[in-house]
């Protein structure tokens, strides 16, 4: 690799530093090309990406990021993991995880903050943003919803008296 491929190199680590939500530090135990493959595909299923990078050149790439507290994480074969939705990262990296033990996670950061692997695993286990999203959608259409069923409680109870005595005189 020659120097400007180091500096392009460099420069689109550095991008994906300042527009990520979270990265995740991961160590490579013998991964097959094929689980290497799996986890891509789940990563970019999952709106993360999945990058392996010399670990001189990540630290020089986290300069002047929230992401430079994880330069001493970055230490024998490691891949870094990011996504800009905090959690879509992590879960995907968790969830390949369990399926194989030649994925170690070693930390991760979220901006300034530095995860540590029972972090990683805490943020993994929280629901996505798209799920916060429908949850509060959800919350703001249910007082809605009853405004709706009690104003037109009334009026079908009326409907239902005023039935009950038409079949009253009708008998």
């Amino acid at each position: 690799m020659d120097r400007t491929q180091k500096s392009e190199l460099v420069a689109e680590l550095n991008r994906t530093f300042s527009e990520s939500g979270v990265v995740v530090v991961t160590r490579n135990l013998g991964l097959t090309v094929a689980q290497s493959t799996a986890l891509r595909v789940k990563m970019r299923e999952a709106g993360a990406s999945y990058k392996v990078a010399k670990n001189r050149l990540a630290r020089i790439a986290a300069e002047g990021t929230s992401y430079t507290t994880i330069s001493n994480l970055l230490t024998g074969p490691t891949a870094l993991s990011t996504s800009a939705d905090p959690v879509a990262a992590a879960k995907a990296v968790v969830e390949f995880a369990k399926t194989t033990d030649k994925l170690e996670i070693v930390g991760g950061a979220m901006g300034d903050t530095v995860l540590d692997v029972n972090g990683v695993k805490a943020l993994a286990e929280l629901p996505s943003l798209d799920a916060l999203r429908a949850k509060i959608v959800g919350l703001i259409q249910a007082p809605a919803t009853k405004v709706v069923q009690i104003v037109q409680a009334p009026a079908g109870q009326l409907a239902r008296v005023f039935n009950a005595y038409a079949e009253k005189d009708a008998a």
